[in-house]
């Protein structure tokens, strides 16, 4: 199945399954590979990307249902908001192991886009779908209060 959309601000055709998941075109066709495989099933966040500006698992998410429509990875993502994301995230020495970073941050810049000044109830609440097996927590809320600080949110 030919399946037209756009990667990144890049139009992009693929010619694969219809029902293999977007994680796998991803990372396979389009050879992006910040996008992690974690559980496959949705719940652990490694894989997240944004699909038209939403927070969106992509283990799950077929690629025919992405006909039209824009998807964002780690490596596309370089307004304000994901650049104070990425610099609070190297300022905080956040990474450990880094496996489940991506998603992290891809789901930090949708909370940012969505919500400039989160508070910690908001920060939990984004963020409880990625999982981080190094336990970095609380330092993933302190660079996401740092990234809405450097944006002019409340820090």
């Amino acid at each position: 199945m030919k399946v037209e959309f756009s990667v990144n601000g890049e139009p992009r055709t693929v010619d694969v399954p219809g029902d293999k998941p977007v994680l796998w075109v991803v990372r396979e066709d389009l050879k992006l590979t910040a996008s992690k495989f974690g559980c496959g099933i949705g719940q652990c966040g490694a894989c997240t990307v944004l699909l038209d500006g939403n927070m969106t698992r992509s283990c799950g998410l077929p690629v025919s249902a992405v006909a039209g429509r824009e998807i964002t990875t780690l490596e596309g993502a370089d307004d304000a908001v994901a650049k104070a994301v990425r610099d609070a995230w190297r300022a905080l020495d956040v990474v450990q192991c880094g496996y489940c970073q991506s998603g992290q941050m891809m789901s930090a810049i949708a909370l940012l886009r969505s919500n400039p000044s989160p508070d910690n109830a908001a920060i939990d609440a984004a963020m409880s779908g990625n999982l981080c097996r190094c336990a970095t927590y609380q330092r993933i809320r302190k660079a996401i209060h740092q990234a809405a600080g450097e944006l002019g949110g409340a820090a």
